[in-house]
């Protein structure tokens, strides 16, 4: 398999969690110590982590930066980081605790010219751009804010800025369990070729996973079918 498997944890109130279609109120607790969560990830031969700071991604400032801290100290994990990322005191943060790259998305519906100044500064290969969707227009703010904004229009705009890494979830596919949004990862990819493209939302099994990757996609988060046991780490284990 070619396509990176990156598992997600998402902390909110310091403990590792999944909500549904974004609904802060749908939060399931999975594991009060998400570093316990990431070293499983690390030994069953996993190289990513896609960590998100849902109390962060609420607010609009970093919180949860010493669990970054914490699990970039204690693992060999690459983690990129999103959620509540909106200063150029936030990103020093993230960056100083360990992350090796942010995931920015609020901030590139935001503040562009803010966004573009933190490329100059790091680089833009320091940066994932995540571009949230519900029915193909721009979700932000922890998805508590949907715009206007084309997902087609935003991912060209960014391509030329010289980001690489892009990620989209489909909100209303998260966590739902019916399959991710083969439809539209497809009509990105045809349109994109040259991005490195991760797919996330919805994904509940192995074959989700193939699907993706024949579609073009580089990498796939996975999140709730790790937690609720429908991909287990062996499998995993096995594919990556």
């Amino acid at each position: 398999m070619s396509i990176e498997i990156i598992p997600a944890i998402d902390i909110l109130n310091g403990k590792c969690v999944r909500l549904t279609q974004g609904d802060y109120t749908s939060g399931k607790i999975y594991n009060e110590r998400p570093l316990e969560v990431a070293r499983q990830f690390e030994d069953a031969g996993l190289k990513r982590l896609h960590l998100v700071d849902l109390d962060g991604a609420k607010e609009g400032r970093v919180k949860n930066w010493k669990l970054l801290e914490d699990i970039s100290n204690k693992t060999d994990l690459t983690i990129d980081f999103g959620g509540g990322i909106g200063t150029a005191g936030d990103l020093k943060i993230v960056f100083e605790s360990g992350a090796a790259y942010a995931t920015v998305g609020s901030v590139a519906v935001k503040n562009e010219a803010l966004l573009l100044e933190w490329m100059l500064l790091y680089s833009p290969e320091k940066f994932i751009l995540g571009a949230d969707v519900r029915d193909e227009k721009i979700s932000i703010t922890g998805w508590t804010v949907d715009t206007d904004i084309e997902v087609f229009g935003f991912i060209e705009k960014y391509r030329q800025t010289g980001i690489k890494q892009i990620f989209c979830t489909d909100i209303k596919m998260d966590g739902v369990m019916k399959g991710p949004s083969l439809e539209l990862y497809k009509k990105i990819n045809e349109r994109f070729p040259d991005i490195h493209f991760i797919a996330s939302g919805g994904i509940r099994s192995l074959d989700d996973i193939y699907r993706l990757e024949t579609l073009g996609c580089k990498g796939a988060i996975v999140g709730k079918a790790i937690y609720e046991g429908l991909i287990t780490l062996k499998d995993l284990a096995n594919v990556g």
